[in-house]
């Protein structure tokens, strides 16, 4: 080993340090440009040829050389990683690995070209490690790599120079524009949206055969990008831009409904996301927004997703929030609506060029011509070169004993090689197949087996030449290879597309709270409640509603509130906001969209509700009756509370009937149950407070008591219903008879009286079980709302009814004061 030298020992001439002056100002620029144009050829930006950037095709490829095709088993993605660094990649492991996953994404890509098992991550999560991970080529990766063994494109070296690598993959279908890209380079950028194969394969067909077609032709088939999780694209402008200019945006937009997510809530169920927005994202600007009080109307969010049902992002809106106006606020402050910039910048000839949507799709047609043309000159190559062996076989089977003589009295391979191409006019190569021949090829059959090949070769030949020969069979050759791709691959559109709506005018019309507009609330005979969006339901506009029957009703406002009276003699107060809200029009035969009053009301087993009322504590107040024939009005002072008692019942009573006066000059009545009918004005009835008890009604025979109570107007025309049955009847077991008389044929009494008889008992009855009186027409249905028809008006008031049919629960009239 050579002595160390001293530090006053001058250096030798050989050691002399060479010192360059050089301009840091010229270095840098000349360094950063080098950068720039590694950045922008080999990383960020893809070829407008097959739609993949650098790596991605260096993952394809070395994934068709492992030979992990669809219909081989999954490896590890570590494998595919080390494989694609070390051969043709001179880059980092996580680079390879994240592009890796991004290609079996389904979310991220319209046609996945990676089939990914495993974790490969979410919207919101990451994939795996890619020792967890393993993948293989999808059906899809078989279109961009097919007939890379013929010649159909150029190969290039890789980083060392030790391997051949494509320098694009043949792409059978435009790549680009089915599946987009994204990318940042040194001064430019690329961001292409996905696209639906069918619809560009669609396109791309049109411009083979139309060369000169406009964009708007073209548009005919591609109307927009067709994202991968579906959504809505809002404003078709900034398309149309884009595609004229490879410039300019759109906005995505989530998918929802409005619904009601419980009984008394209605909810934003958000099913399809804008393109890569995850649900936590929504989730976790929704919460920020709320704590900083700049959105209203949301009481909670809940992500129902799961891999049965997909996306179920759950929005609850607070009672008395327009659904509607609340969602246009997620929209406008949340990533349920988000911007996309359409960048068409692409790798050209190698050059960086910014194009619209003819150009890209004239790039992939010229070089998917290109890339055919090439196939078909390799494939004719081919059968020409088999065809010349296969006629160098048919000589020699014809002549065969002398083939083999004349092998035989050779000295050597050579010399047998020059005397089979002088002997029998052969190539060189012809001789050599001869001479490799096997016996068992010397058969008969082989003979007419080589003629039909022959045959066969020369009719491909002919057809190969002719797609050669003439440009229209090649450019439909193209076409029809592009057809079956798209109907093979090819899936419906996904993103629905939607004019721009006017901003302004939807602020408008949407108020973000509930107005208190004037509306009724709603109870059927089935026992749900809601409440209309008009002040009056059943008025000639042609709003009426075909319900079971509608047996109580009360005008309200929007946010106002009113009261439910029960069987035992409490009420309780509700809002009216709370109520689902019925349409302007619904020709269902139930109370579609209603609320069960379970959902509002807790009531112990045998107490029932009996009537909607008012509490805003204005007009001639309520009047009750209940089943010992007590009647009693109640003044409407009512108390804040919740709920409370409005008459005091003795031990074993009931109210049978509740109802709101209008005027006080209402007629009450009671029905009893030994068919007895007692009505008088509600003027002989003195107004008690809350904790009265009534007084005397109706007189009550031994063993009767009273099954119906109720109100009527004397100005209006109203009927009686009563249906008679056995009193040891079966519940819900029907039968019986039903009569309609008109209420004006009983004459008043007084008070406390016995009443007049209002039906006459047949053999086997011997009790009402049913009454009901009210304005007309009267209107009848069965437990299940079923709608039961009700026989025409008997003239006689105490004559016996017609046999029913079915069981009748409910009888209902029009509303009180609305016209018919």
């Amino acid at each position: 080993m050579a002595p160390r030298r001293r530090k006053d020992e001058p250096l030798e001439p050989d050691f002399v340090e060479k010192i360059v002056d050089i301009d840091v100002g010229d270095e840098m620029e000349t360094a950063y440009l080098e950068y720039a144009y590694s950045v922008i050829y080999s990383r960020a930006l893809p070829d407008a040829r097959d739609g993949l950037k650098p790596v991605q095709r260096r993952i394809l490829f070395a994934m068709d050389e492992m030979r992990l095709r669809p219909d081989r088993n999954h490896v590890k993605c570590s494998r595919v990683v080390g494989e694609v660094m070390g051969k043709y990649h001179p880059h980092g492991d996580q680079a390879i690995y994240d592009t890796l996953v991004r290609m079996a994404q389904p979310f991220t890509m319209r046609l996945p070209l990676i089939d990914g098992h495993g974790n490969f991550g979410s919207l919101d999560d990451g994939p795996a490690a890619p020792r967890y991970t393993e993948a293989r080529l999808a059906p899809s990766a078989m279109l961009m790599t097919g007939s890379l063994d013929e010649d159909t494109v150029d190969f290039i070296p890789n980083y060392d120079d030790s391997e051949m690598q494509p320098a694009v993959l043949p792409a059978a279908f435009p790549n680009l524009l089915v599946n987009g890209a994204a990318g940042i380079a040194v001064g430019m950028a690329t961001n292409m949206p996905p696209h639906n194969l069918g619809e560009v394969i669609g396109a791309a067909r049109h411009l083979i055969t139309h060369p000169d077609c406009s964009l708007d032709d073209l548009m005919k088939f591609v109307p927009g990008p067709d994202l991968p999780l579906g959504g809505q694209i809002v404003g078709l402008e900034g398309i149309r831009d884009a595609y004229l200019t490879g410039r300019g945006s759109f906005r995505t937009r989530a998918t929802c409904r409005i619904e009601n997510v419980t009984p008394r809530k209605k909810g934003i169920v958000v099913t399809e996301l804008p393109y890569l927005v995850g649900p936590e994202k929504v989730v976790d600007k929704i919460k920020d927004l709320y704590q900083a009080k700049k959105i209203q109307g949301i009481s909670d969010v809940k992500d129902l997703s799961d891999r049965t049902n997909g996306l179920q992002l759950v929005i609850e809106i607070k009672n008395g929030f327009n659904p509607e106006a609340v969602l246009e606020q997620l929209y406008k402050l949340t990533p349920l609506e988000e911007s996309f910039g359409i960048n068409n910048v692409t790798l050209v000839e190698g050059q960086p060029r910014t194009l619209g949507l003819k150009d890209l799709l004239k790039v992939y047609v010229d070089f998917r011509i290109d890339v055919v043309r090439r196939r078909t000159q390799f494939r004719l190559a081919k059968k020409r070169d088999r065809l010349h062996l296969v006629d160098g076989l048919l000589v020699a089977i014809l002549d065969i004993d002398e083939v083999i003589q004349l092998i035989r009295s050779s000295d050597d391979a050579a010399t047998a090689r020059t005397r089979l191409m002088q002997v029998f006019d052969l190539s060189e190569r012809q001789a050599d197949y001869i001479l490799e021949l096997q016996l068992r090829r010397l058969t008969k059959f082989s003979r007419i087996e080589l003629e039909k090949e022959a045959e066969e070769l020369r009719r491909e030949i002919e057809q190969l030449e002719g797609i050669l020969a003439d440009e229209k069979v090649l450019r439909k050759l193209v076409s029809d290879e592009l057809a079956a791709v798209a109907k093979e691959h090819g899936t419906p559109r996904r993103t629905v597309l939607l004019e721009s709506p006017s901003a302004p005018a939807t602020t408008a019309a949407t108020p973000l709270e509930v107005t208190d507009d004037p509306c009724w609330v709603l109870l059927s005979s089935t026992g749900l409640l809601a409440r209309t969006t008009t002040a009056d339901p059943l008025s000639d506009s042609g709003t009426r509603r075909k319900h079971d029957a509608v047996v109580s009703a009360v005008r309200t406002t929007a946010r106002g509130e009113y009261g439910v009276v029960t069987s035992s003699g409490k009420l309780f107060r509700l809002g009216a906001v709370d109520l689902p809200t019925l349409p302007p029009t619904n020709d269902s035969p139930t109370l579609s969209g209603g609320a069960p009053l379970a959902a509002y009301v807790d009531l112990p087993a045998g107490e029932r509700v009996l009537a909607l009322v008012s509490v805003t504590g204005s007009g001639p107040g309520l009047a009750l009756g209940t089943a010992q024939g007590v009647v009693k009005r109640v003044n409407p002072d009512f108390p804040k509370a919740t709920n409370f008692e409005i008459i005091t019942l003795k031990d074993g009573d009931e109210l049978v009937g509740a109802v709101e006066l209008a005027s006080g000059t209402e007629e009450l009545a009671f029905v009893t149950s030994d068919a007895q009918l007692l009505h008088y004005g509600a003027d002989k009835v003195r107004p008690q407070g809350r904790g009265g008890a009534g007084m005397a009604g109706v007189k009550l025979a031994s063993g009767a008591r009273a099954v119906w109570f109720g109100a009527l107007d004397p100005a209006r025309d109203n009927v009686l219903v009563t249906v008679a049955g056995s009193s040891g009847a079966l519940p819900g077991t029907g039968g019986g008879s039903i009569k309609v008389t008109e209420f004006s044929a009983y004459p008043g009494k007084g008070r406390a009286t016995g009443g007049v008889r209002c039906q006459r008992f047949l053999r086997g009855e011997d009790e009402l079980v049913f009454a009901w009186a009210g304005p007309a027409p009267a209107r009848g249905a069965t437990a299940a709302g079923v709608a039961i028809e009700l026989p025409e008006a008997d003239t006689r008031r105490d004559g016996s009814g017609v046999p029913l049919a079915g069981d009748l629960a409910a009888v209902a009239g029009s509303l009180a004061g609305s016209e018919e």
